[in-house]
């Protein structure tokens, strides 16, 4: 998780605005549940009046409404309310209902105290509508003609003898003063069904209700539309982000990779390393994307559903409590059942990739041998293996989609039920418990949110790890130090002598050497060629030239410089290798041969390829140079591959020539055509050349015989068949004996 965190901390910017764009969605989905309740309360249930005072008000009405006040309050009423003639100081809603109303009306002016007037307000339209609700009866609901009546019969009292308007706003505040605190707060709800009511006298109503439910409903699309676009943006940023970590770490790896000498290529495995520049990045970028989207937005989600419903301040909230505990205890007990599992998942991935390298690359041998079925059970084991692994984690994940899901729905169904229960009692609505059922879906989805992403998270911690495993990995083989390098390479003179100096070189992890003791200088404008049995060190020689690994002790020289104390691109231009194993790179012929640097001409390639026998086969291409090269050079023989590869070495012309046994698939006739141009163009160049043919190295002028990775013969073909009994057992087995008799030059 730290190593996540540290890639993400390089792009704070990106992170800082989708940490912004994320505050503006959970907004949003937080606020959207009022709007509901809203919609729902007041839109449907209270034809869109949202409080006791009214925007329009006959004058008979507010006549009534005066006289159940004291004398402040309708001081205050009195001064808030215009004639409907003074309709343009009156609010929006109060100017339409002048305009529409058939009988003397009295309009809110635009700057009255709407909190003041609700307060005055409240317990005389309460009054007024149980009067009302009286005249319609128990089972029917008061209309516009009973309003009436109360309030006519209420001007007629006006009239009577002894009325005193101090006397029944006495009764009502001892009415009032007598009730329950939570019938009170339930008949206080009903003092906008009284402005609903005049509004219906008024023929205003179905336009309150209107035009609040398109300002309401407007305001939720707004709403919507700015969560959509910071959702878009917040998946771009995010998707960017993420794609550039992506790319940077691919990036880093690959150069780390390119630095690696051959022990730490062999100590990762090259199919590991594939493994961890795709697939485990491609883990890091997945979570770093759910990270952003998800991790930032599931705790703000969640807490702001938590605040909300404790505002709500209803009598649910345990339910909420329950259900968040039933998640943590589930989350808790998948993860301890799935961790251990997703921390073997890449390396069985590693393992699958490994066997799939080996069986396709190696498809020849195995059909040669009938190892089909052998290989296959191979493959089946690391596949099943990986799969049995997969299933587990699939599994146990998968258990987490019905829990989740019933404690979902059983959280449903408890709020449904309790809170069927208060709404019976008058204690909530509809809307509030619509809005309830919301912000509870959200605060379980929050923590489902980061159940997701504790389920990705052990996965991707393994691969970072992994990554960060590679990137951390020093080279054994490094340049010197700036101060070292000026001081030797510049007193250089390149001529591209080699030797080397008592060199004795270990393997990385070895108990023994596989070089001993290797003593010899190869001049400029000679040719060293190493000879032995299999296995004895004669490629490992080469290694240590190009400094793919470091001598153990000793020292190997270039121009009487320690190839240590060159920068490894200094050397490697003086080289012009062909590795034992010809390698060929997608493109075409040309673009193989100027393979070895921009510099190298259309001319150089050419004759390149001339020195090195290759002309005839390429010409008789249609394409000539211009033929295309499949990956690995899969699409040319084996011949055909070396002699590309040594006129791609060719091309450079270097001080020094490495050949690796890089004549082994050439026949004879052509092997001494290209040994005799190649010898015509490297007059004044260093040549050593490792072999297994006598008849490669017959004409060398040092020949050495290597022996279980010690020199036990140093000199021409004639003094080494006197005195060195290895090359003689060598030399007798491919010689015949007119060619044993020879003493030196061109064939």
């Amino acid at each position: 998780m730290t190593k996540i965190v540290k890639y993400l901390a390089s792009h704070w910017k990106a992170c800082i605005a989708v940490f912004a764009l994320l505050l503006v969605q959970a907004y949003g989905d937080l606020s959207l549940p009022d709007y509901t309740s809203r919609i729902v309360d007041v839109g449907i249930q209270q034809g869109g009046v949202e409080d006791a005072v009214p925007d329009a008000v006959r004058d008979s009405t507010l006549a009534a409404l005066e006289l159940l006040m004291d004398e402040e309050d309708a001081a205050i009423v009195e001064a808030s309310y215009l004639p409907a003639a003074e309709a343009d100081g009156a609010t929006s809603l109060g100017r339409k209902a002048g305009q529409e109303a058939n009988a003397e009306v009295r309009v809110l002016s635009a700057e009255a105290d709407r909190d003041a007037l609700n307060e005055a307000f409240e317990l005389p339209e309460l009054a007024l509508y149980m009067a009302a609700s009286a005249q319609a009866g128990e089972d029917t609901a008061p209309g516009a003609a009973e309003l009436d009546a109360v309030v006519g019969t209420l001007a007629a009292m006006t009239a009577a003898p002894g009325f005193d308007r101090a006397v029944i706003a006495e009764q009502i505040s001892q009415q009032v003063s007598g009730m329950d605190e939570a019938v009170l707060e339930t008949l206080s709800g009903q003092a906008p069904l009284f402005v609903q009511l005049e509004y219906t006298a008024l023929g205003v109503n179905e336009t309150v209700q209107m035009r609040y439910l398109l300002t309401v409903g407007g305001q939720m699309l707004l709403l919507t539309l700015v969560m959509a676009a910071a959702a878009i943006l917040i998946g771009l940023i995010a998707s960017r982000v993420g794609a550039t970590i992506a790319r940077d770490l691919r990036g880093q790896v690959f150069r780390r990779v390119l630095s690696f000498s051959n022990a730490e290529t062999d100590k990762f495995s090259t199919a590991s390393l594939i493994t961890r520049t795709t697939n485990d990045i491609q883990q890091v970028q997945m979570v770093c994307v759910i990270l952003l989207r998800m991790v930032a937005y599931a705790p703000i989600l969640g807490v702001g559903g938590i605040i909300h419903v404790a505002e709500a301040g209803t009598s649910l909230t345990w339910i909420i409590a329950m259900a968040v505990i039933l998640l943590l205890l589930l989350v808790a007990v998948l993860m301890a059942l799935a961790m251990p599992k997703f921390k073997i998942m890449q390396t069985l991935v590693d393992r699958l990739n490994l066997v799939s390298r080996e069986i396709l690359t190696g498809i020849m041998p195995i059909r040669a041998f009938s190892r089909e079925k052998h290989e296959e059970e191979r493959f089946d084991e690391a596949n099943r293996n990986l799969m049995n692994t997969q299933l587990y984690t699939n599994h146990v994940m998968a258990a987490m989609s019905p829990f989740m899901t019933m404690i979902m729905n059983g959280v449903s169904l408890l709020i449904v039920w309790f809170g069927g229960k208060q709404m019976d009692l008058g204690n909530m609505q509809v809307g509030e418990l619509i809005a309830f059922i919301t912000y509870t879906m959200q605060i379980v989805m929050s923590f489902l949110m980061l159940a997701m992403v504790a389920v990705m998270l052990p996965r991707a911690g393994v691969a970072a790890d992994r990554i960060d495993e590679v990137l951390k990995t020093e080279p054994s083989i490094h340049d010197p130090e700036p101060a070292k390098l000026t001081e030797k390479i510049n007193t250089a003179d390149h001529k591209g002598e080699v030797a080397f100096h008592h060199v004795n070189f270990r393997y990385p992890g070895s108990d023994e050497n596989a070089l001993s003791d290797i003593d010899f200088v190869a001049h400029p404008g000679q040719t060293t060629a190493i000879i032995g049995s299999t296995g004895c060190g004669k490629s490992t020689l080469l290694n240590l030239i190009t400094r793919f690994y470091d001598v153990s002790e000793g020292s190997v020289t270039v121009d009487g410089v320690d190839v240590r104390d060159m920068p490894q691109s200094e050397l490697r231009s003086m080289l012009g290798y062909v590795p034992q194993k010809g390698v060929l790179f997608s493109g075409t012929i040309d673009s193989n041969l100027r393979f070895g640097g921009e510099d190298i001409s259309e001319e150089d390639a050419r004759s390149a390829a001339r020195i090195a026998q290759a002309t005839e086969f390429i010409e008789a291409k249609p394409e000539g140079y211009e033929s295309p090269i499949a990956q690995g050079g899969s699409n040319v023989s084996g011949g055909q591959k070396q002699r590309l590869s040594i006129a791609r070495a060719i091309a450079r012309r270097p001080k020094i020539y490495l050949f690796d046994d890089s004549f082994s698939a050439l026949d004879y006739k052509t092997d001494v055509a290209l040994r005799r141009a190649l010898k015509e163009e490297t007059g004044d160049s260093t040549v050593i050349i490792v072999a297994q043919r006598i008849s490669t190295v017959l004409h060398a002028n040092q020949i050495l015989v290597l022996d279980e990775g010690r020199i036990v013969g140093k000199g021409t073909h004639a003094q080494l068949m006197e005195s060195c009994p290895e090359y003689q057992e060598i030399a007798r087995s491919q010689l015949s004996n007119k060619e044993l008799n020879l003493k030196g030059g061109e064939n």
